[in-house]
C-alpha cells in the first residue's frame, strides 16, 4: 500500500509518503514541506499549498491520502487557517479520485507510539525507526505527515470514499468494533484508543462536559 500523509497547516504544510508491504514493514518515499508566505493572501497561499500536494500526487501515486485533524486550539484564527488547508487537500484527494481517511492527533500518536498522549520527541523517534532512518526527517511537519501516513497504513481504517468504509473502529463512547481479526498492532491502537475516548482525551470538550 501507498499512502500519502498530510499535516496541514498554513505557514507549513507537511506532505509524506510511504509504502507498506504485507508484512507492514513501512518504506519513505517522499517527504517535504509545503511552505507560504504569511505576506500573501490568504486563498493565494491555499493554492500555493494545494498545488504542492497535486506535484506529489502526480509524482508518487498514492492510492489513499491520510489527513490529521485538529479539534481544538487557543488560537483560533490558526484553527481556522488549519482547517481551511484540510479543506484544500481534501479537495486535492477528490480531484485526484482517491478515497481519504481522517484522523486526530491522539490517533495518530496512538498508532505509532502506542500513546495518545506522546510528544513531538516521542513521535519523531518513532517515525525515524518505523521506517528506518537516522534522524527523524526536519521540520516536524514533514515527520508529522510521515506519522500519519504510516497510521493509517497500519491502521486500515475510516477511509472515506472507499466500498469498506472501516474494519476497526472505536466509537466516542470507547467501544470497539472490529471486522474479522486484528493484528498485534491495530489491538495495541485499539486498546490506546478506546481508553482515550472513554477518558475524552481525543476531543478535549467532553473532558470539560461541553457540547
Amino acid at each position: 500500500m501507498r499512502v500519502m500523509g498530510i499535516d496541514p497547516g498554513i505557514t507549513r504544510c507537511g506532505v509524506g509518503v510511504v509504502d507498506v508491504d504485507a508484512s507492514r514493514r513501512a518504506t519513505l518515499v517522499h517527504v517535504r514541506v509545503a511552505r507560504s508566505s504569511p505576506q500573501v493572501a490568504t486563498h493565494f497561499r491555499l493554492r500555493s499549498i494545494a498545488d504542492e500536494i497535486d506535484e506529489v500526487i502526480a509524482a508518487h501515486a498514492p492510492e489513499v491520502i491520510a489527513i490529521e485533524r485538529v479539534f481544538a486550539q487557543e488560537n483560533l484564527q490558526s484553527v481556522t487557517t488549519t482547517m481551511q488547508v484540510m479543506g484544500a487537500a481534501m479537495v486535492c484527494a477528490g480531484r485526484a479520485g482517491l478515497p481519504m481517511a481522517v484522523y486526530t492527533p491522539s490517533e495518530v500518536k496512538a498508532a505509532i507510539s502506542g500513546n495518545g498522549n506522546a510528544s513531538k520527541a516521542q513521535v519523531e523517534h518513532m517515525v525515524a525507526r518505523v521506517l528506518r532512518l537516522a534522524e527523524a526527517p526536519r521540520p516536524a511537519d514533514a515527520a508529522d505527515a510521515l506519522a500519519i501516513a504510516i497510521c493509517h497504513a497500519w491502521r486500515g481504517t475510516g477511509l472515506l470514499g472507499a466500498g469498506d468504509d472501516s474494519r476497526v473502529s472505536v466509537s466516542l463512547s470507547g467501544k470497539v468494533h472490529a471486522r474479522g481479526a486484528v493484528t498485534p498492532a491495530q489491538r495495541t491502537w485499539l486498546a490506546a484508543q478506546a481508553a482515550q475516548r472513554r477518558t475524552g482525551a481525543v476531543d478535549p470538550r467532553l473532558r470539560r462536559g461541553g457540547r
